[in-house]
């Protein structure tokens, strides 16, 4: 848990997982270590921006942004899928347009 609110001002986004407020923030290491994952992120981006928006790519984005204690990746996704997918497309896009807006 990060135990501080997030900083829409530092790029960062809220996500609430099992009950407590997680914080996202798009750091520049952490974005090389997405993208390593993931390949381009402008590529990803020109696919949501078609509709092709995949789960995996919102949970390893949202995991490598992930600010504070983590855990294990597996507990992480457990949460993600507990939350449902409605639940993570109002952060996926804040954490995306933080990214491409430049508040990164």
């Amino acid at each position: 848990m990060s135990g501080r609110p997030a900083n829409a001002v530092r790029g960062e986004v809220a996500l609430v997982l099992d009950g407590r407020d997680r914080v996202l923030r798009p750091g520049f290491e952490r974005l090389l270590a997405a993208e390593a994952e993931l390949g381009s992120l402008v590529a990803m981006l020109d696919r949501v921006g078609g509709g092709d928006v995949r789960l995996a790519e919102v949970e390893a984005l949202f995991w490598h942004c992930l600010e504070g204690e983590r855990g294990e990746r597996d507990g992480f996704r457990a949460m993600l899928v507990a939350a449902g997918v409605g639940a993570l497309v109002a952060p996926y896009r804040a954490l995306l347009t933080a990214i491409f807006a430049g508040g990164a």
